[in-house]
């Protein structure tokens, strides 16, 4: 070896055996071997830093920002109420999250697919009560597996069969995948399921915790509401599936808290709610329903930076201590609703814009985002630490999901590359106001970024020094004199090794082209040699840099970098075990 690629390989151990020990960020780890690459002058100086403006680093954080818009959207909701269930147990939800992922990743990149996925799980553990964590991986993983089955679904699908088109003079078709694909991504799916969950770690700090507070709320039915004309029994099940508890109903004046489950629902009727500010927004955009105050509804409709639900503790002396959102005039001094009142337990009597504040309330407001801090502030109240909750905007619903099946569109059959499609797509949100402008930045896991516009360079580093044709050539010397399969297998494990190291489309580049050489030392079909490049390096699932899917869970889902393989290496295995077989059955040496 050279002194060059000898230096690479003891930084990519000393940069593994760094991640996996957990002592340091994973961020500054890989920030440091990035610079100690370049010091000892085998990562050019010039492109040091290329790695952050890379399409992986741009699309991992641009991802991130239309997942966000989705939210905001409603888009989110929607697949939740539509697909998720209350009550399944672990197994069944990643089940029927892991199907509708590979079925999304078959026809779009499956980065695109995490990204509308992702918040639907993060939403959905936190009404059970548990951590991201626990199903984000398997998410991830089904969504990698879901990319195998077609042409578009995966990068290295599109590369390899562009290199078989420059090698044979034919490409794969977009449904040439789909045999092995299928095989193998069914069967990692009923692994990730069952098993593949179970081996996940779990940590006392990644639990996830409910909302302390529980706000007495008013909702109001609207005319376009689903639940208008429907027997009260149609929301008592909605409001049991988003955690929050009906306590009264107020039709004409007349309050009832006893309530028949046949009693039909008017528009008009308000709504007394016990629930978290999660809760309330979720049954809100779900059901279409409206603000209490609506004589003044017209405030908030004006309101174009976005809206948010704050939680503010009134201490002794505030401006609202022993007033009413009312008499203060909340909402046409403050574009302000308050949304609901939080007051230890004890009972809050009559209409909420009316009510008057004590000392020690907890307040829910509906403020804009750009003067929520203010609003506060004059209030004379203090914010509480869970921070602002972004209100759902249905009315946006449709514009950003045809916004962003465009842009996917678009990406899959090669009009615009994948960044720039999601960098349309986040500039329309910002556009069409799903997304403000000054939330943008927000939405991006900075370490995350780091972590990968590190990694970039030192992988393009390893691959131009030779040391990727070192390894390609020690698979051509160990297959010798072996049967034809074996050396398929063989190349499958390299490829997949090589894959959570770099990125999946630097193998796929580097790995085809010795397929293809290595079938024609053996005389056989070059095609099974493909598909085993195909399969191997789609399947990273050893560390997070080996896949643009396991970045983007990284943060959501505060994994270790050393998480990945207790899942991914048996997940590997099974791969590859059932992944050659067919490969050798569907495609014959």
């Amino acid at each position: 070896m050279s002194r060059d690629q000898i230096i690479l390989f003891t930084l990519f151990a000393l940069v593994f055996i760094a991640l996996i020990s957990g002592r340091w960020r994973y961020d500054a780890v890989a920030f440091t071997a990035l610079l100690a690459g370049v010091l000892l002058g085998v990562v050019p100086a010039a492109s040091a830093f290329e790695g952050f403006g890379h399409p992986a680093t741009l699309v991992v954080a641009l991802v991130l920002v239309v997942s966000a818009g989705l939210t905001r959207a409603g888009v989110v909701l929607m697949i939740t109420r539509r697909f998720i269930k209350p009550g399944r147990g672990m197994g069944g939800h990643i089940v029927m999250m892991g199907a509708i992922g590979g079925v999304l990743s078959a026809f779009m990149n499956n980065v695109a697919a995490l990204a509308i996925l992702m918040p639907v799980d993060v939403s959905t553990a936190r009404q059970q009560g548990r951590a991201p964590g626990r199903t984000l991986m398997p998410l991830s993983f089904a969504t990698i597996l879901g990319g195998m089955v077609t042409l578009i679904g995966t990068p290295p699908n599109i590369i390899i069969a562009a290199i078989r088109q420059d090698s044979l003079g034919q490409p794969f078709s977009m449904f040439d995948f789909a045999p092995v694909g299928g095989v193998v991504a069914l069967t990692g799916l009923i692994f990730v399921a069952l098993i593949g969950w179970r081996l996940i770690p779990q940590r006392e700090e990644q639990e996830a915790r409910a909302e302390v507070a529980a706000f007495v709320a008013e909702l109001v039915i609207s005319e376009s509401s689903s639940i208008a004309g429907k027997p009260i029994s149609a929301f008592l099940e909605e409001a049991d599936r988003a955690g929050a508890f009906l306590v009264a109903v107020t039709r004409d004046g007349r309050t009832r808290q006893t309530l028949s489950k046949d009693l039909e629902m008017q528009p008009g009727d308000v709504l007394r709610l016990e629930a978290g500010s999660e809760a309330l927004d979720a049954l809100r955009a779900g059901l279409d329903l409206d603000f209490a105050d609506q004589r003044r509804k017209h405030y908030l409709e004006a309101e174009k930076a976005g809206l948010v639900l704050v939680q503010a503790a009134v201490p002794a002396g505030a401006r609202i201590v022993g007033k009413s959102a009312e008499s203060v005039g909340l909402i046409w001094r403050r574009g302000t609703v308050l949304m609901g009142i939080s007051r230890q337990g004890r009972v809050v009597t009559g209409p909420l814009r009316k009510a008057v504040i004590h000392t020690g309330d907890v307040l829910l407001l509906l403020a804009p985002n750009d003067s929520a801090a203010r609003v506060i502030n004059w209030l004379g109240c203090l914010p509480m630490a869970e921070g602002n909750l972004p209100l759902t905007r249905r009315d946006h619903t449709a514009g950003a999901i045809t916004i962003f099946v465009l842009a996917v569109i678009a990406a899959s059959f090669g009009l615009v590359d994948l960044p720039v499609a999601l960098g349309c797509v986040v500039a329309g949100y910002v556009g069409y106001r799903i997304l403000p402008l000054a939330e943008v930045y927000d939405q991006i896991e900075w370490p995350v970024i780091v972590l990968l516009g590190s990694m970039i360079p030192l992988g393009a580093a390893l691959e131009t020094s030779g040391g990727t044709s070192l390894i390609a050539s020690g698979i051509l010397t160990l297959s010798a004199g072996a049967p034809a399969w074996v050396a398929v297998g063989l190349l499958m494990v390299v490829t997949m090794s090589l894959s959570d190291v770099l990125n999946n489309t630097a193998t796929a580049i580097v790995a085809a082209p010795v397929g293809i050489a290595m079938a024609d030392a053996l005389g056989a079909s070059p095609d099974p040699f493909l598909m085993a490049v195909a399969v191997a390096a789609s399947c990273a699932f050893l560390t997070p840099i080996g896949h643009k899917n396991n970045m983007l869970i990284l943060g959501p889902g505060q994994y270790r970098f050393g998480d990945y393989w207790r899942m991914g290496l048996p997940l590997e295995a099974l791969v590859i075990a059932t992944g050659l077989p067919a490969i050798l059955f569907f495609w014959p040496l």
